[in-house]
């Protein structure tokens, strides 16, 4: 079920669709005191310049699409979708917002809050990371569940890889794509804030999330030291691993043996006093240097020809 589209968002065609609004369901006035985030939400709210252009918008026309609610007690709801118009109305100063409010399971409010944000266009890789290990594992629990008819064999067996495949295709990844995603949330947050910031690859942070907590942490700080960490450098490590126990002074040794020595750079610098010996007086350092390069080009087809 691999989507040969790479890239390419799930596209829902309404803000009911966005939302899984059924017809009998309507929007109430909800006070923002009473609504908690979503546990475990992984999406960022920054207060960039998007935001304050929401806020502003909000200011001038109140929260136009609402958010989307379960209960979670009396008189106390849970954000499900809707988490960046909260804040820009709180900011705003608005003590309500439009709600729709559902009841919802623990995995069909996983499932919901992912889907209504994932489609933004710019996220990090670290809410990819963990949005995706949250549906992946909702979407598991889901198919893992016996159905009335069989023994629940058939169901247990899509849980795994299958229900990966199932996501990939959603959001428009490649599975191992997704299986890359989820393993940087093996990784300490030091450096998944470095991965999100563009100061450490992908690729090799998705390496590094295979290495145990302590020593990623040794880790980070050569790369705060140093300004860098190659590919080679940890495929080296991680090899050494596998054979023996590694302190912080061998791991740095490691690095440091895989990093090539910088070449010298050669120069050569020849006496005036020579340089009259076959010069004429008159022939200025331009000259000189353009008779030098074209006998040495002589020179190197005569080696050539050898």
């Amino acid at each position: 079920m691999k989507n040969s589209r790479s890239g390419e968002k799930i596209k829902l065609t309404s803000i009911d669709e966005l939302l899984g609004v059924v017809n009998e369901e309507s929007a109430m006035e909800i006070e923002i005191k009473t609504i908690s985030p979503f546990k475990g939400h992984p999406f960022k709210v920054i207060a960039d310049d998007k935001m304050e252009e929401l806020i502003n918008s909000v200011k001038e026309s109140g929260v136009i699409t609402p958010v989307l609610l379960r209960p979670a007690g009396e008189n106390h709801y849970e954000m499900i979708s809707g988490h960046r118009r909260m804040y820009a109305a709180r900011k705003a100063g608005l003590s309500t917002v439009p709600a729709i409010v559902r009841d919802m399971t623990d995995d069909e409010a996983v499932i919901a809050m992912v889907d209504a944000n994932i489609q933004r266009e710019e996220l990090f890789p670290s809410e990819k990371a963990f949005a995706y290990k949250m549906k992946l594992n909702a979407m598991k629990r889901q198919a893992g569940r016996p159905s009335k008819n069989n023994s629940g064999q058939n169901d247990q067996n899509l849980s795994g890889a299958v229900s990966r495949d199932i996501l990939a295709e959603q959001v428009g990844e490649s599975s191992k794509q997704i299986q890359r995603y989820i393993r940087l949330t093996e990784l300490i947050p030091e450096l998944l804030d470095m991965v999100d910031n563009k100061k450490l690859q992908f690729t090799v942070a998705v390496d590094i999330s295979y290495i145990d907590k302590e020593m990623q942490k040794w880790i980070y700080e050569y790369i705060k030291d140093n300004g860098f960490i190659k590919p080679n450098q940890i495929a080296v490590l991680r090899k050494r691993l596998e054979d023996e126990n590694i302190g912080h002074n061998y791991m740095i040794s490691i690095f440091n043996n895989c990093i090539a020595p910088k070449r010298k750079a050669r120069k050569v610098t020849l006496p005036e006093k020579k340089l009259k010996n076959y010069f004429p007086p008159d022939y200025t350092q331009e000259q000189m240097e353009e008779i030098i390069v074209s006998l040495l080009e002589e020179w190197k087809k005569e080696l050539q020809t050898e």
